[in-house]
């Protein structure tokens, strides 16, 4: 037989209206008697009921997150860190997976945003903002994440990596590197443009060979850089950029495949998008940019369920700054 708010609201002593404001914080109650609500809900395995519980309050209680590829761990990490937020302050969330498909994109905002989700945080692979736009409804709470659109219009929490990139460039022309190649992802993406960017300006700036053959797009997704990494190195490279965690660590396995050494051979900046000991192991032969991927999750859930509670706030944008920690050059002083 199902347990109900009736059941704990007995075993606790208390009425079911104060098992009610308890479980969902809409009044005042005291630290003993949720103790002992919470201890009579874990000893008869109660669970809520979504469906009445939103009826009642207008609300699912329900994040959507579409999200280009769930297992590149740049996303996973952050689909992580966004849960425990939401989870924390009683939300749940939903992932929808887009494989950087703007038609997959189109069908999962569709099938949110029809009643499934209270709001949406979007890490979006459309360019065209008009075919985007036109699929949220008026008023709903959308929040863009790691990727924007140059309209303001829907607030956003991005990274800029303008400077870190910028900075690598310099450093290896500092260095004495000729000819530095760079793998951004999807040209179409904000994220792709503000890092080629930051590239052409610093290779301009430094003096560094001009040519746009030396710039490569992979599609950030498995198996995407080695191709780049071909043209590169037949283009006698002496640096590469790789803008991207999942490529990076491509090419590291492909560069001691072919049995060119890092640091020696070639130098390399490497995106490092999620916490791994597999980065540590080469801290010492190439530079790092890593990105604030956790508290990217974190302030993508919290500005979420305030856009949630407050619909018609006043448009946001939040940019995070990656670190940029390039390596010791031995001998240097």
């Amino acid at each position: 037989m199902k347990v109900t708010i009736s059941d704990v609201a007995r075993l606790a002593g208390v009425s079911t209206a104060t098992v009610s404001h308890t479980l969902n914080n809409t009044r005042y109650v005291s630290g003993e008697t949720k103790e002992k609500v919470y201890r009579a809900v874990a000893e008869l395995g109660y669970t809520p009921d979504a469906s009445a519980r939103s009826f009642r309050t207008g609300k699912k209680k329900t994040v959507g997150f579409i999200v280009p590829d769930i297992s590149n761990k740049f996303f996973a990490t952050m689909i992580e860190s966004v849960e425990n937020y939401l989870s924390a302050h009683g939300y749940h969330l939903i992932i929808a997976n887009t494989k950087e498909d703007p038609d997959r994109e189109e069908t999962n905002i569709r099938l949110l945003t029809a009643g499934l989700v209270d709001g949406l945080l979007v890490a979006s692979t459309m360019e065209d903002f008009d075919r985007f736009d036109a699929l949220i409804p008026a008023g709903f709470p959308v929040v863009l994440v790691d990727r924007t659109f140059e309209a303001k219009k829907y607030s956003s929490i991005c990274v800029s990596n303008f400077q870190p990139i910028y900075r690598s460039v310099c450093r290896l022309s500092g260095k004495g590197a000729k000819r530095v190649g760079i793998i951004g992802g999807l040209p179409r993406l904000s994220s792709t443009k503000e890092r080629v960017s930051a590239y052409r300006e610093a290779v301009a700036d430094c003096g560094l060979a001009r040519e746009e053959s030396l710039i490569r797009y992979g599609d950030s997704m498995e198996n995407s850089a080695q191709a780049c990494l071909d043209e590169l190195l037949e283009q006698s490279c002496d640096a590469v950029i790789v803008c991207q965690g999942l490529m990076a660590s491509e090419t590291i396995f492909y560069l001691q495949e072919k049995g060119i050494r890092l640091a020696k051979d070639i130098d390399l900046v490497s995106f490092v998008d999620y916490d791994s000991n597999f980065y540590q192991l080469y801290a010492d032969q190439m530079d790092c940019i890593v990105q604030p991927v956790e508290e990217l999750g974190r302030a993508a859930g919290e500005q979420i369920l305030k856009r949630i509670e407050k619909p018609d706030a006043p448009v946001f944008e939040k940019v995070l700054t990656s670190a940029y920690r390039p390596y010791d050059v031995p001998g240097a002083k």
